[in-house]
């Protein structure tokens, strides 16, 4: 039954405040009408008083405070030089990632020039093999020197055998 009666009071007090915010009532008005609520809502010989202060904060000025000053400009330091670490931080990882792709397509580069170097040698190994070449020789109507065929511009015996000698290219004038 309490519980009604504080429900049915607290209605009343709600119904109090949309009539005072009309724009029609006074402020005394409203305030009376506000103190009539109240008193019916108290519990108790004891009368309830309001006052209204107004506070103007706009002539105060904060005191500078040279301690706080000290203390901000050493966190801003320090965030700073942690923000610094963790940004060279994130910077050699995203190299060296970097750096891995470059390793692996130099890799595969390597493996490639591998690949193609074997293949060529092996092209090399096939046209210069002799029974080839003997082959060709003969289809083009080529065949073996004669004795005698063969004129060495020395003019020695030409069945004697001559060591190779390297000599300096002669330059010729055209």
């Amino acid at each position: 039954m309490a519980t009604t009666a504080m429900v049915g009071q607290q209605m009343e007090m709600m119904g109090a405040r949309r009539q005072s915010q009309s724009r029609t009532e006074s402020l005394a008005e409203r305030n009376h009408a506000l103190y009539e609520a109240q008193r019916k809502a108290r519990r108790g010989p004891t009368p309830e008083v309001f006052f209204a202060k107004h506070i103007d904060n706009t002539r105060l000025v904060k005191a500078d405070d040279p301690e706080r000053r000290r203390e901000m400009r050493q966190f801003a330091t320090v965030m700073s030089v942690l923000f610094l670490l963790v940004m060279v931080y994130v910077w050699q990882h995203f190299s060296a990632i970097e750096i891995g792709y470059h390793v692996e397509v130099q890799k595969q580069q390597v493996e490639q020039l591998r690949e193609e170097n074997r293949q060529l040698r092996l092209s090399e190994a096939q046209l210069t093999d002799p029974e080839r070449i003997d082959k060709i020789a003969k289809q083009l109507g080529l065949d073996a020197p004669q004795p005698g065929q063969v004129v060495r511009p020395e003019g020695g015996d030409p069945n004697a055998s001559v060591l190779a000698q390297a000599g300096a290219p002669a330059l010729v004038a055209q």
